[in-house]
């Protein structure tokens, strides 16, 4: 979508937002909560969109402060009369708050009954990516990770619990749009998706927070339904889908035709149909630093397996077997067995780059 700011680029106002492209289409669009960049909460118009705002007086830090107020607003919303279908984005805070929580020196509380137990595949690697240990020591942005250096493992398990927390809030806010949802007699009518912009590191590999390419913090949910209409209580852990396929998604179950421009596609088919075969891979980029933009990443995810490539440093390259190894615990890259999976997924990569001009250059 336009309005988004990716790494100091200026959008493309000619590319129409999903707000532009749905109002154009003869719905009517409103949105409530962060829009996150240039500004988390915009006091200007955001075009294509009716900016649901806050009420006056309204803190906007902390997930606590603003998720409320955004779902009443976005409750206020669906109890309007509608004579025309509409589009409705609620962008909720938490579990975001996590970040905060980190820096804020957190003591460890006294019930360790109730904290979750470390991940399996808690601890570090000892031949870690040079690139993964440097952008460990960033003291500027995302420096979350520098604050753990003296945890122990009753605070890494406090961590969890209160990561936990802010989930079961930002839960409890969608349960009430939802319940609204309902009263109103709208959900057989409306078209539901869940997702997020990134995850969370969990603890796994000593990580903090996002801005890395684990299966943690770069992994997120996606939940689409629609009662009686999209299969109820399915999960499909086979497809690989993107967040770019939420738009072409969305458009077509509305009945808005999908541009030609799109890089997603619909995953309506899939949906419909779980024995198609879906992408052969999915690619997620990673640009960490803001004063290095020449550090970057790129995860190229199969099927079965998962390449990384980083643009510097010792060992610039992971590549796993999720099937047995999903921790991502042991990278077989320089196992010589494992030298033809690495090429095909070097060769898929490099195909990835001439396609979308990418100026990701792949380790040699």
């Amino acid at each position: 979508m336009t309005g988004v700011n990716v790494n100091g680029q200026t959008p493309d106002a000619s590319i129409p937002n999903m707000g532009e492209i749905f109002r154009e289409a003869g719905y009517v669009t409103a949105w409530a909560g962060k829009w996150h960049l240039p500004e988390s909460y915009p006091q200007e118009p955001i075009s294509g969109f009716e900016y649901l705002e806050v009420p006056e007086g309204t803190k906007f830090r902390l997930g606590s402060d603003t998720d409320g107020p955004v779902a009443d607003e976005a409750i206020k919303f669906l109890q309007r009369k509608h004579n025309k279908p509409f589009l409705l984005g609620v962008s909720l805070h938490n579990p975001h708050d996590i970040c905060w929580w980190v820096r804020q020196k957190p003591v460890k509380q006294a019930d360790m009954q109730r904290f979750p137990p470390l991940p399996a595949n808690f601890d570090i690697d000892k031949d870690e990516p040079e690139f993964i240990t440097t952008c460990r020591q960033r003291t500027y942005y995302g420096p979350e990770n520098i604050y753990t250096k003296n945890w122990d493992d009753d605070q890494w398990r406090a961590y969890l619990y209160q990561y936990y927390r802010y989930t079961e809030q930002v839960d409890h806010e969608i349960g009430r749009i939802l319940a609204v949802l309902r009263r109103q007699q709208l959900q057989e009518r409306t078209l539901i998706i869940l997702t997020s912009d990134h995850g969370e590191g969990m603890a796994a590999h000593h990580w903090i927070v996002k801005l890395m390419l684990y299966e943690e913090p770069a992994t997120v949910p996606l939940i689409v339904s629609w009662k009686g209409v999209t299969p109820a209580g399915r999960q499909d852990s086979t497809h690989l889908v993107s967040g770019l396929d939420v738009l072409p998604t969305m458009c077509d179950y509305a009945g808005v035709p999908i541009r030609n421009d799109f890089e997603g596609v619909s995953l309506r088919p899939l949906i419909e149909n779980a024995g198609l075969a879906g992408r052969d891979f999915v690619v997620t980029e990673l640009q960490p630093d803001t004063k290095k933009p020449e550090m970057k990443a790129r995860m190229l995810r199969t099927q079965r397996y998962k390449y990384i490539a980083f643009s510097e440093g010792r060992n610039p390259q992971m590549l796993f077997d999720l099937a047995v190894d999903p921790g991502e615990t042991r990278n077989l890259a320089g196992q010589a067995s494992m030298k033809g999976e690495l090429e095909r997924h070097r060769l898929l990569l490099r195909h990835w780059i001439r396609q979308t001009n990418d100026q990701f250059e792949v380790p040699t």
